[in-house]
């Protein structure tokens, strides 16, 4: 509802009697209301200030008696003072201005002055800021609140969702309004309420979903609410119509991580703050200035062409407030009056900030009264005397999976009746990030950001995904359906630069909570080493399983709908697929309850010598043995499906499509590869526990037999995983490299990847050289609105000869004082290059003089072909298109907010090399896949206090940061190539057991592991992917590889 105005009707005015002139006006008189009834009220109004009208988000109204004079603040505080709302800096009051918009009642400006008639308007209370993770509200009664606000958005169509998804939240509020499901109470109610706009479409759907609730509280039900609201794309976003330079319509948005692009429902880029310099809006443009490592220096403001300049000026506000509330740790001073001159908006966020916040609900949480569900019929709810739904950002069925409950591996939607629990109410950390990083009327901070990840509880117990389908669920691990979160995988407009790290996370992080927890945790987890390695095959076994979903289920469930792959590849490579993926559920199944036995988590009570896994393994390694066949396919569904994606043009799309999506983490193809690399990580693990126990141990047997069994797979497939490594590496390079062709010739390896300096007429000039067996690539980055690397020149190795100068012959030492320089000689040209230091050009020195030994020995020819264009540009031994203009070039292709429809990833070894100027061997591919390694760690900023813990996954050169190890996509990537590892300095007052550092220049980070072997395994991990001497050339002798 808006500004209620009346009909068009001529009224006599006081005047006309004293024979004063005619005036027509305009009637507000609502129908059926009296000239003298009105005048009446009025002057009572009058007499007793300004009445407003306010809806709650449970669509009850109440009148608000105010000062005339009052400002925002005052109508805003008696809100929620008469609500009892404690963290009430959430919300804010919401009203239609004279267009029919959503406006913000601004608390520091007087209401008349905002609303043209506050008596005649109704304000709507409603959530203000979306937390990205609902474990961060401590109140019952707040979740209570922002449930409503998810039934409103559902039911107004803010909230896009899935109708499966949609179905599933609805029954969680059918849940919390009448409590368990009774076949006659559910129709009655979903007749007499409308919770989704298709609602008659999915009412069985949503009567099967309530059925599976039985004994969730109201609380709980408000909890899983927001649990799957918030994994929604759409949750929290409040679309601003504008318009890019070219003129395409999209929709613009702010969130807690900055902001968001949205072409329909489609969101197709992100600017995190981090990259944001400043804000501002000139008329009806909203621009955006990001820092030069953003776009360049040529290029860093993005315009944006909004309706009015009213609109513009409401986002832009908006855009001030969301920035300070998750990003400060105080709130902002107002700007000072000038006397004479002002310049710019004195504009400024009024309320506490989230870390206030936090700090506000902990120090009065003592004082929390009950609170009553006006709509529910179950019993009510009391903050003094009820329990809480948990504070982390797990689902709520985690907590009682720790008691016991159905192993990780079913999938269900069902939760148990619990008894009641202590009352626990978390305590959160400020937001990690100083007050200097708001943009422009506040000054960005300099590490990058990326999707914060937010805390949550230390607990290893699996958790069943609410996104899924029971239904589909029943059907079998291989129906389970992926639409709800393939609905909110964004284009890749999100993903930072290899050189911006995982940023501090912009809400609170519960840190002192989460220490004291852990620290509990500690003294209860058992101290054996063996445990602990037993604990790493159930964590990398997660992470593994996930990467198994990606082909079987997302990939699967990509495919189907396109109808894009050929019915033979389709069978080929799901039969192959399907069997390792159930046999690896159920030995994660077993995995998590000899874990569970082992902690003491299970409620058996038999005495049992539990605290071993070397039968678990022994079992189940026989029971994969009987796999290898499918492991033996795998090199030719990897060709196949390479083939079938060139020649098929539908399913080229499609899987160029997918490994856009954010489930698709790694090039698609890698994931093909990890059931042998599994193999090969059983062995290394194996391996550590049968050292660990002497020959006379009586768990030393079974792990021995164990680690033959696996020996003997590995063995058959070592040669296998080699070829499919290296036809992996090539195909994602004839992806990633224009202007090349047939790279994966027969008989082509690939030896080393990285940036060396090319010398030019205009100089050295960076150039992206990679090596294989019969010739040398150069490249460039930037010239296309891809970002890709284009071809330069190639070099034949045949005949090719390597000379260490420190300078040119021709010139003096004098005028050349470039160090790590040699000579490239081969017959069509004379290449000069430059490493970036001593230990890059010796392996690159290494690496070609065996490759063109190698190359001289066999007589078969290169089957590279360039493009005409290129072939021109490689003949030019200068390399005319310098780098200047390939900055111009980037800044054009690069000029629309839309530009972010590229094929590759930030953070592939080949761009992190070249933003950290180093180089990687096939050996350091190889060695990288070895030491996979996950679990949860506690993450600590350079200037942070709070420690915050994050399920990590190291893989391909890169740590991925998740929120917990449920999670079907990673938050932010941390590229360690150029990275150091080391432990913490006295300077660095970190005072824990367990802790490593690292840093790549000013980005330092502290991880803090749960023991002493994990702490050893992280380090040993990210050494050899980080430290440029723990990374060898792949034609090194054994010795050097470390074999």
């Amino acid at each position: 509802m808006g500004e209620m105005e009346g009909s068009y009707r001529t009224l006599q005015t006081p005047g006309t009697r004293l024979g004063a002139q005619f005036n027509a006006g305009i009637s507000t008189l609502e129908p059926g209301q009296t000239l003298s009834g009105y005048m009446v009220s009025e002057s009572n109004g009058l007499a007793r200030g300004l009445q407003v009208r306010v809806q709650g988000l449970d669509e009850s109204q109440e009148f608000f008696d105010l000062d005339t004079k009052a400002l925002g603040q005052t109508l805003l505080s008696e809100v929620f003072l008469r609500g009892n709302l404690m963290e009430s800096d959430y919300f804010g009051l919401e009203f239609h201005n004279t267009q029919m918009n959503w406006l913000w009642l601004e608390p520091t400006k007087l209401i008349v002055k905002q609303v043209r008639r506050p008596a005649n308007t109704l304000f709507r209370l409603s959530v203000k800021f979306f937390p990205p993770d609902p474990g961060q509200l401590q109140e019952e009664y707040t979740r209570y609140l922002f449930s409503l606000q998810m039934k409103r958005d559902l039911m107004e169509g803010r909230l896009i969702c899935t109708e499966n998804t949609g179905a599933l939240l609805a029954s969680h509020l059918v849940q919390s309004e009448i409590g368990d499901y009774e076949a006659a109470a559910d129709k009655d109610f979903l007749r007499n309420n409308t919770l989704l706009p298709y609602q008659e479409k999915v009412q069985d759907a949503i009567m099967d979903f309530h059925r599976r609730h039985h004994g969730q509280t109201p609380a709980e039900s408000d909890f899983q609410i927001l649990e799957i609201a918030r994994k929604l794309e759409m949750y929290g976003v409040r679309f601003h119509p504008a318009a890019d330079r070219e003129g395409t319509k999209i929709n613009l948005a702010v969130a807690h991580m900055g902001l968001q692009v949205f072409q329909g429902h489609t969101k197709i880029n992100t600017f995190n703050w981090s990259k944001i310099r400043k804000l501002s809006f000139k008329r009806k443009r909203f621009l955006i200035k990001l820092h030069p490592e953003v776009h360049g220096p040529h290029q860093d403001t993005l315009e944006f062409m909004m309706c009015s300049r009213d609109q513009c000026k409401v986002f832009w506000k908006i855009c001030v407030e969301y920035h300070s509330f998750f990003r400060l740790f105080d709130q902002p001073q107002p700007k000072p009056k000038t006397i004479l001159f002002t310049r710019g908006s004195s504009f400024r966020y009024s309320g506490r900030t989230q870390k206030q916040l936090v700090e506000f609900v902990r120090e009065n949480g003592a004082k929390r009264t009950p609170y009553q569900r006006r709509n529910s019929k179950v019993q009510t709810s009391s903050r003094s005397l009820t329990i809480d739904v948990p504070k982390q950002s797990v689902p709520f069925s985690e907590r009682h999976r720790t008691m016991g409950s159905t192993p990780a591996s079913s999938v269900s939607f069902h939760v148990p009746d619990v008894s009641p629990r202590k009352e626990h109410h978390a305590q959160q950390t400020p937001p990690t990030s100083p007050a200097s990083s708001q943009p422009q009327h506040h000054s960005p901070k300099e590490e990058p950001a990326a999707v914060p990840p937010s805390h949550f509880a230390f607990q290893d117990t699996t958790v069943d995904s609410p996104q899924l389908s029971p239904s589909d669920a029943a059907k079998g691990p291989l129906c389970l359906s992926p639409s709800f979160q393939m609905s909110t995988l964004s284009l890749p407009g999100q993903a930072s630069s290899p050189l911006q790290s995982p940023a501090p996370s912009e809400v609170g992080s519960n840190g002192r909570l989460e220490e004291e927890d852990e620290e509990g945790r500690r003294k209860k987890s058992p101290t054996d080493k063996a445990y602990f390695i037993a604990k790493e095959i159930l964590t990398t076994e997660r992470t593994y399983l996930k990467d198994l979903e990606v082909i079987t289920v997302w990939f699967r469930s990509a495919v189907m709908k396109e109808n894009a792959m050929p019915e033979g590849l389709m069978t080929l490579l799901f039969s192959n697929m399907d069997p390792i993926y159930d046999f690896h559920r159920g030995f994660l199944k077993e995995l998590d309850q000899r874990l569970a036995l082992w902690e003491g988590r299970s409620n058996s009570q038999v005495k049992v010598d539990y605290q071993k896994i070397g039968d678990v393994m022994l079992k189940n390694m026989c029971a994969l043995k009987e796999l290898t066949g499918c492991l033996q396919q795998h090199d030719q569904v990897l060709s196949e499906l390479e083939q079938a994606s060139r020649r098929v043009k539908k399913l080229e799309a499609v899987y160029k499509e997918f490994e856009l999506q954010k489930v698709c983490y790694l090039p698609l193809n890698t994931f093909l590869l990890k059931p042998i690399q599994r193999l090969m990580h059983y062995q290394l693990i194996l391996q550590r526990l049968c050292t660990h126990y002497s020959p006379s141990h009586p768990h030393h047997h079974h792990c021995r037999e164990a680690l033959k069994e696996v020996a003997d797979m590995t063995t058959q497939l070592q040669s296998s995983l080699i070829r499919l490594e290296n036809f992996q590496k090539l195909t994602e390079l004839q992806r990633d490299l224009i202007g090349v062709e047939n790279l994966t010739a027969p008989g082509r390896e690939f030896i080393r990847e990285g940036c060396l300096y090319k010398l030019t007429k205009k100089g050295l000039q960076q150039r992206m050289f990679f090596l294989f067996s019969d010739m040398l690539l150069y490249t460039s980055k930037g010239v296309t609105a891809t970002n890709q690397f284009k071809v330069h020149g190639q070099l034949p190795l045949h005949a090719m000869i390597i000379i260490i100068l420190d300078a040119p012959v021709e010139e003096s030492e004098k005028e050349w004082s470039v160090p790590h320089c040699f000579t490239i000689y081969s017959a069509q040209r004379t290449v000069v290059v430059a490493a970036s230091s001593k230990v890059e050009m010796s392996k690159w020195i290494e690496d070609l003089n065996v490759a063109i030994d190698r190359a001289k020995k066999s007589q078969d020819k290169s089957g590279l072909f360039l493009d005409a264009s290129l072939a021109d540009h490689s003949n030019r031994s200068s390399d005319e298109v310098s780098v200047e203009q390939e900055s111009e070039d980037d800044m054009n292709s690069s000029h629309t907010s839309l530009d972010k429809q590229t094929h590759h990833r930030a953070n592939t070894t080949m761009h992190v090399c070249w933003h950290r100027n180093t180089s990687v061997s096939m050996s350091d591919h190889s060695l990288a896949v070895e030491n996979q390694l996950s679990g949860y760690l506690l993450r600590k900023f350079k200037n942070s206090n709070g420690w915050q813990k994050l399920w990590v996954v190291f893989t391909n050169f890169c740590l991925f940061f998740y929120k917990t190890h449920q999670d079907d996509f990673p938050l932010a990537s941390l590229p360690l190539l150029g990275y150091t590892v080391s432990t913490p300095e006295e300077a660095d007052h970190v005072h824990k057991d367990y802790v490593f550092k690292l840093q790549f220049k000013s980005h330092v980070y502290f991880f803090r592991a749960e023991s002493e072997y994990t702490f050893d395994r992280w380090l040993e991990v990210i050494k050899s992917a980080a430290s440029t001497t723990g990374r060898v050339g792949l034609l090194a002798p054994p010795e050097m590889n470390g074999n």
